[in-house]
């Protein structure tokens, strides 16, 4: 089991601020030289880019059309010169593990609040 120290811990209030949606993966392509990926991502009312480092564990074809975990209300970074404009939560990130990514049911909708 695991246990996290008290320290780590936040409250109800701070998770309230994370808005995660329900996405759309619409497009995905390697970026030339890099282990990322450039994902278009419906996310509703909008679309949005995001670039994730999991190019080495994923072909792009096979995101197209699966419904993903996004943080959406993460400010814009650029990375290797690409906008990225949200995050994609998967599990079992620490270094050398294959990501795995969070998936939703194909019942939910493009924007939906995750909660």
């Amino acid at each position: 089991m695991l246990l996290l120290k008290e320290e780590k811990k936040i409250g109800i209030e701070e998770f309230a601020k994370i808005d995660l949606r329900v996405g759309l993966v619409e497009k995905a392509e390697r970026i030339p030289g890099t282990k990322l990926l450039k994902l278009i991502v419906d996310i509703g009312e909008e679309k949005r880019q995001v670039i994730a480092g999991i190019g080495d564990f994923y072909n792009p074809e096979d995101l197209i059309g699966r419904k993903v975990v996004v943080v959406a209300n993460l400010k814009p970074k650029k990375i290797r010169g690409y906008i990225s404009e949200a995050m994609i939560l998967a599990s079992g990130c620490d270094k050398g593990e294959r990501p795995c990514m969070v998936y939703v049911e194909d019942c939910a909708k493009p924007g939906w609040r995750v909660c």
